[in-house]
Formats: C-alpha cells, structure tokens, sequence
C-alpha cells in the first residue's frame, strides 16, 4: 500500500502578486498542533477553576460584618412600648427560612431596609434607624416566633451575615411610624394562623 500522505492547503491570494501557496502542512502535523493549543487551554482553565476554589467560602463582606461593641446581652430595659426611641432585641434572618424572598406586603426582600416584627408592636410600614449603626430599615415582614418577644428581626442577604449578627441589642430610632389600621387591614384574612390571630387580637386591643 502506498503511504500517501493528506495535504491541508490553505489558498491565499494577494492582491498584488496573484496566488501564493504557503508551506504545506501535514495532517498528522496539524493535528499535533491543534492538540497543543488544545491542551493549553485546558491548563489555563483548570489553573483559574483552582484559583477560584481556593478563595475562601462564607467570609463575610465589610457591609455584612456586624459593628464591633454592638451588644449580645442586654445593658438596659427592653422597650416594650412604640416610642420615638426605642432600646431593642434584633436578630436577623434570610430568605431560605419559610416565606422566602416575598415580603408580608407583597414586595421583596432587602438588605440593609427589611425587617420583621409583631405588627401590634411595631406596626407595618414603620422606619427606623439602628443607632450603633446608621443603617435604616422599615417593618414589612412578621414572623411567628416574633409575637410577643418585642424583638426586631432584620433580613441578611446571606446566611454567613445571618449567622453572624446572631442576637444584638441596639437603640434605635423611630423615623417614621407606620400604621396600626393598615397592619389590621392586611392580616385580618389571614387569620388560620394562631400568630396572626394574636397580631389581630393585640391591634384590635390597640384600635379600641
């Protein structure tokens, strides 16, 4: 059998000088070539895969790292009652607990503004600022382990900064009140749950 070897030519033609054939290339070269090039790009993709996975896993950001001093222990009297300022327990929690990424008032959850409470403490639509902090938030969201514990929880837009925060006491101050009535309005049809029904009992109490 004659060894007769495929040619790859590649046609070239200058606009002066008419056509030019470059140096033939072999089958078997071209392919030694292109698995070199090809392997190349391989290294260079593994060796990014490396870096990336190297880099460390729930750090937190600066925006997300609690303020150093705040309190884990209360230093004074919890406020009890809605007042302008207000010396309060905070925790925090994130969108993969029960109710997901949806607000009690429709919307979607935000870092650093979201908040849940007892709505016949601190009524929905209510902003606030965190003393310590600076950072304001308003109340849209409730949750039942919040009834009758007079404690603000904050959305963290990871669970590293969920965990972290933990259980802060701050001082905060009430910017703007929200509503007793429209918190009444928008849980009285969901009632079949016992912590509304005691949000619904306490606003009524409130309202009277």
């Amino acid at each position: 059998m004659s060894d007769h070897r495929r040619t790859v030519l590649i046609p070239f033609v200058t606009r002066e000088f008419g056509p030019f054939n470059p140096p033939q290339m072999t089958l078997p070269a071209f392919l030694r070539l292109f698995a070199l090039v090809a392997a190349a790009m391989l290294c260079a993709c593994v060796s990014t895969q490396q870096q990336v996975a190297s880099k460390p896993t729930g750090t937190l950001t600066q925006r997300e790292q609690p303020k150093a001093g705040l309190a884990t222990k209360p230093g004074e009297a919890i406020t009890k009652s809605a007042q302008k300022r207000m010396y309060v327990r905070t925790t925090a929690y994130h969108h993969s607990e029960p109710g997901g990424r949806v607000t009690a008032v429709g919307g979607y959850l935000r870092p650093v503004h979201s908040a849940a409470a007892d709505w016949s403490w601190l009524p929905a639509g209510t902003k606030f600022r965190i003393v310590e902090t600076g950072e304001e938030y308003v109340v849209e969201d409730y949750g039942s382990a919040l009834i009758g514990k007079f404690t603000i929880d904050l959305y963290k837009s990871t669970r590293s900064a969920m965990n972290a925060w933990g259980v802060r006491y701050v001082h905060i101050e009430i910017t703007e009140m929200g509503s007793y009535p429209v918190s009444l309005a928008v849980l009285a049809p969901r009632q079949k749950y016992a912590h509304v029904r005691a949000m619904v009992a306490g606003l009524k109490k409130r309202l009277l």
